[in-house]
């Protein structure tokens, strides 16, 4: 295999469920070698459903081709060997509450003072510092507080749930990696190590910066579905044909608008949709309404107009453009003959390892093993 970027790192990884370990999955998949630090009898994720041949699907994603010691932090002697690991890492990776690594003495001033070069990276909901750090808190609060979730909610006769963890992945995971690589670059530069503290809370309003822009130029920010991109236009609507099915319509730029106008054959009066934007998507609804989703997936295939039929995941699994991209080539081993793909990470393909069948980490205690 040639080398790759991350060849020769080492992780050490203390954090569970989803921001963490997908992030030191990514680390993984371009090199690094990942010890998953976990608590005696495993972290709570060992036990989330649905299992395979008594595994965890999800943490089986997570955590194929990482290493895992189980170890209790409240045990000195437990300690003393995560210290010993840490003095020849490169990388801590943790997600506890602000002050419960100062606690068991493996905070970033304990730990740096063994090893100057060391990249300590803590993710937490609201950081390190600020009247939130203590709060408790999941990706919806996050999400909630920033202001995020206000722009497209649903409304308060149908409020809507996101349909993925914008803070824990966009937030948390992202954050964390591209952090992570900018202190591997600059420790280069300096030989030194540093404390990262990503707040996901925080990640999330770069989610919202166009609406931001909107409000800090015009005055007035946007509200749930009022804003272009959020269900004010009928140029940027999600539509249901005669079957339930969704047809997602992003024609924003008016070459597309005309030529999804006149796909449709939406009457002319109705295509200036600066005169009433309400009207004009109705027009739209009542057409694409009258057909099935399987009529409109025929007929924009068709046309360049920016339209898609809203595919479900098992579609999309199904779909030959992502299966010749070979976002599905890597593989997850549960079980003797239980294989699934894994999840599908945005590292170039020459950046990360090759496609392979991995298996998930055995927990095992310290005991001959540091």
């Amino acid at each position: 295999m040639s080398e790759l970027p991350l060849d020769g790192v080492t992780v050490i990884d203390f954090s569970t469920l989803l921001p963490g370990p997908l992030a030191s999955l990514m680390l993984q998949e371009a090199g690094a070698k990942v010890i998953k630090i976990e608590r005696p009898g495993g972290e709570e994720m060992r036990n989330f459903h649905p299992k395979i041949d008594g595994m965890s699907a999800l943490y089986a994603q997570l955590n194929r081709g990482k290493e895992c010691l189980e170890l209790d932090l409240k045990n000195g002697s437990d300690r003393t060997s995560v210290v010993e690991l840490i003095k020849n890492a490169d990388i801590v990776l943790e997600q506890f509450r602000p002050g419960v690594m100062e606690k068991l003495g493996l905070d970033y001033a304990a730990l740096s003072s063994v090893n100057p070069a060391l990249i300590y990276c803590s993710i937490t909901g609201y950081g390190q510092k600020g009247s939130l750090a203590h709060k408790a808190g999941h990706d919806l609060n996050y999400i909630a507080a920033s202001g995020l979730l206000s722009v497209s909610s649903g409304g308060s006769d149908k409020p809507v749930v996101p349909p993925t963890q914008i803070a824990d992945i966009g937030a948390g995971t992202f954050p964390a990696y591209s952090n992570i690589l900018l202190a591997l670059l600059n420790r280069h530069k300096s030989g030194k190590g540093c404390h990262i503290d990503i707040a996901m809370c925080d990640g999330t309003f770069v989610f919202s910066c166009l609406a931001q822009a909107v409000g800090q130029a015009g005055g007035k920010f946007p509200v749930d579905g009022n804003w272009l991109l959020t269900g004010g236009s009928p140029r940027y609507q999600l539509y249901p044909a005669s079957d339930s099915r969704l047809v997602a319509v992003g024609a924003l730029e008016q070459k597309f608008w005309n030529i999804f106008c006149a796909t449709i054959e939406l009457p002319h009066e109705l295509r200036d949709d600066l005169r009433n934007p309400l009207v004009t998507l109705q027009g739209v609804a009542n057409i694409i309404g009258l057909q099935t989703y399987s009529h409109w997936q025929k007929t924009f295939e068709k046309v360049d107009c920016c339209v898609n039929i809203v595919a479900t995941l098992e579609e999309a699994f199904e779909d030959p453009h992502f299966i010749e991209r070979g976002l599905f080539a890597h593989k997850t081993r549960l079980g003797a003959d239980t294989v699934m793909s894994s999840i599908v990470l945005p590292i170039d393909n020459s950046l990360r390892r090759k496609p392979s069948i991995k298996t998930v980490p055995v927990s095992s205690s310290s005991k001959g093993n540091v």
